[in-house]
């Protein structure tokens, strides 16, 4: 069994869900939005979680280029802390990246087909189609521009992932349970 597990998803495919599910039936820690506030803390800017909305290009007030350097190593140094001591489920922040090579870490890409995605983000946000459609190719964008910006990668490489789950047919507590027995 591994001791941790990094998820990276496309927005609207169930991949938070999914983490929520694997981290209760691993009984393992979920690492998501504190990470950000942690990292924050440890540059002494509390108010930089903002920055990393702002990478993933939502709200446009990164403040400069070397602050941003700094969070993003300060993320970095938070993720692998966090792994050493193991038992962790850790979402997204390019922790498959940060991580790559660690022992008993399963770097997870949870996806689903367009057509999946927008109904997903209809239910759970309350939007049209063309509002739903149009959420999912931002966040796509962005977290392909986070991931070439600040780590010169292709967010969709297969390479950077151990496994590649399509949640179009298949039920997140299946999939979860079928993860923990890998």
């Amino acid at each position: 069994m591994f001791s941790i597990y990094t998820i990276s998803r496309q927005y609207g495919s169930g991949g938070s869900k999914l983490a929520i599910k694997l981290a209760e039936i691993s009984g393992y820690q979920l690492v998501w939005r504190e990470l950000i506030n942690q990292a924050a803390i440890t540059i002494g800017a509390p108010d930089m979680a903002l920055a990393v909305i702002d990478e993933l290009g939502l709200l446009g007030i990164c403040p400069d280029d070397e602050t941003c350097l700094k969070f993003r190593e300060a993320i970095g140094q938070v993720v692998t802390e966090i792994a050493e001591k193991g038992n962790v489920v850790i979402v997204g922040r390019a922790s498959q990246l940060i991580l790559k090579g660690f022992p008993n870490c399963l770097h997870l890409k949870i996806i689903a087909g367009m057509d999946t995605r927008i109904k997903n983000i209809q239910l759970s946000k309350n939007v049209n189609e063309k509002a739903a459609k149009a959420q999912i190719e931002k966040s796509d964008q962005n977290r392909q521009n986070f991931i070439k910006k600040f780590y010169h990668e292709n967010w969709n490489d297969p390479s950077l992932y151990d496994l590649t789950i399509n949640t179009d047919h298949l039920d997140l507590d299946s999939i979860a349970n079928w993860i923990i027995k890998l």
